[in-house]
């Protein structure tokens, strides 16, 4: 029976902890040479800021090598920008070294196919049944790889960037920028500079350790205090890795992933850029987004969470606008994935065309009254012995039933934390109330 190692969006967990461990990497980059990278002996490896980037790529570079694979080495830079690199540079496969939103102390490993594309789950289940396999290393002295350093970084965004606008386009706008002292940290600041924006430049001096750390997307209070004592137009804020985006207005208000997916949506349609009417987001998404899309005559499609499954339902459909709620935006013209600052780049083009302030057009839609809850348990194994409680299951079944056509229900295991989430919305207030309380009460005694 193989380990269940890949969440979501590839490997996560504790840096220097299996599976984030040097012997662990030489593992995996072997299996990897061995069933993936078979057409051009090449992979290329990137990373975020943080301390244990360095180890991780040494490590699965060592185990590249040592299989006679060479190892393009993309250095710092945004996940983004390394899926789009990907099928350019004749490479086999990437590995993106990120613990995308998540403190210092963690890490990563985001597999990406050669066409850019995040591994598929029979991708992720070939190599779990793989690497618990009994093998031994084989060494040839005949197959040893190289690592050769790419040039990746601002100069790579600007040929997309002047698909989209143009040098001093954004002059006039007063913008403050948080970079999550991470992978945008050079080029955010940079490239606002270029369109001729005003910018205040906030967590853009990485250390190793202070990425994400009270700052970026998951922790917008400082920027939304920059904004408001310098009577700036509008705060952006990206995360550790560059695939999330949050913004928040002049008045300091914090303004999630489905408003930006609302606003998104009618300015692609309004230009006649939104492709086949059609907008993708995931069932975490407020039931207000997908009422809004409707009620522009599009069609609103709901994966399930994860980025990976919004890009592959806009690839079935041929959808060019996705995302999530926590801020993952796909502008599937411009990147392969979710790009925060190309999304940014295209919020501020609509918002200056619109000559209103942020507060007259946020929020785009009012959205269902939401409880949500976050429940963080010991270890993975007492968030399964939870779910598999029969009261646990009861409850979730009984509140399913009573939000039937009038809101919805969602209970699910992070990929990659000991956590449960637990999400109800409807329009009928007191009733998601009383049904959370009940569910709470069940999963304390499930403990």
């Amino acid at each position: 029976m193989s380990e269940k190692l890949f969440g979501t969006d590839g490997i996560r967990g504790v840096a220097n902890i299996y599976p984030l461990t040097p012997d662990f990497c030489l593992k995996l980059a072997y299996v990897l040479a061995q069933k993936i990278c078979l057409k051009h002996k090449r992979v290329a490896i990137a990373r975020d800021t943080r301390i244990s980037g360095d180890m991780l790529f040494s490590s699965l570079s060592a185990g590249f090598c040592a299989q006679g694979i060479d190892v393009v080495n993309l250095g710092i830079i945004p996940t983004p920008l390394c899926t789009t690199l990907t099928p350019k540079i004749n490479v086999d496969m990437s590995i993106m070294i990120t613990a995308s939103h998540n403190p210092y102390q963690d890490n990563g490993l985001k597999l990406i196919s050669a066409n850019g594309n995040k591994f598929s789950d029979s991708d992720t289940k070939l190599l779990e049944d793989a690497l618990v396999q009994d093998f031994c290393f084989d060494y040839d002295k005949d197959k040893i790889g190289k690592i050769i350093k790419a040039n990746a970084g601002l100069d790579s965004y600007f040929p997309t960037i002047e698909k989209i606008t143009h040098a001093d386009s954004l002059k006039g706008m007063k913008i403050v920028l948080d970079s999550a002292n991470g992978a945008f940290s050079d080029i955010l600041p940079e490239v606002y500079k270029f369109l001729g924006a005003e910018i205040i430049s906030l967590s853009n001096t990485p250390n190793g350790k202070n990425i994400n750390e009270n700052c970026g997307s998951q922790h917008t209070e400082n920027l939304c205090k920059i904004v408001v004592e310098n009577g700036y137009d509008l705060g952006v804020a990206v995360d550790g890795d560059g695939d999330r985006i949050i913004i928040c207005d002049e008045k300091g208000n914090r303004l999630n992933g489905d408003q930006i997916i609302a606003f998104l949506a009618q300015y692609l349609h309004k230009h006649n850029l939104l492709k086949n009417n059609a907008v993708v987001a995931t069932i975490y998404s407020n039931l207000g987004l997908g009422e809004y899309v409707k009620s522009l005559g599009l069609n609103f499609y709901a994966t399930p969470v994860g980025e990976r499954y919004v890009i592959e339902k806009m690839q079935q459909i041929g959808a060019n606008l996705g995302g999530e709620e926590s801020g993952h935006m796909v502008l599937s013209d411009y990147s392969l994935t979710g790009d925060a600052m190309l999304t940014a780049i295209v919020v501020c083009l609509g918002i200056k065309e619109l000559g209103q302030k942020v507060s007259e057009i946020f929020p785009v839609f009012t959205p269902f009254p939401t409880i949500a809850h976050n429940l963080k348990f010991a270890d993975k194994s007492q968030v399964e012995k939870i779910m598999s409680d029969s009261a646990v299951q009861q409850a979730i079944a009984n509140a399913q039933k009573q939000l039937e056509n009038i809101g919805s229900l969602i209970v699910r295991k992070s990929g990659t934390e000991p956590v449960i989430r637990l999400k109800l919305e409807s329009k009928d207030e007191i009733l998601i109330k009383n049904l959370s309380e009940n569910l709470l009460q069940c999963i304390e005694k499930a403990k």
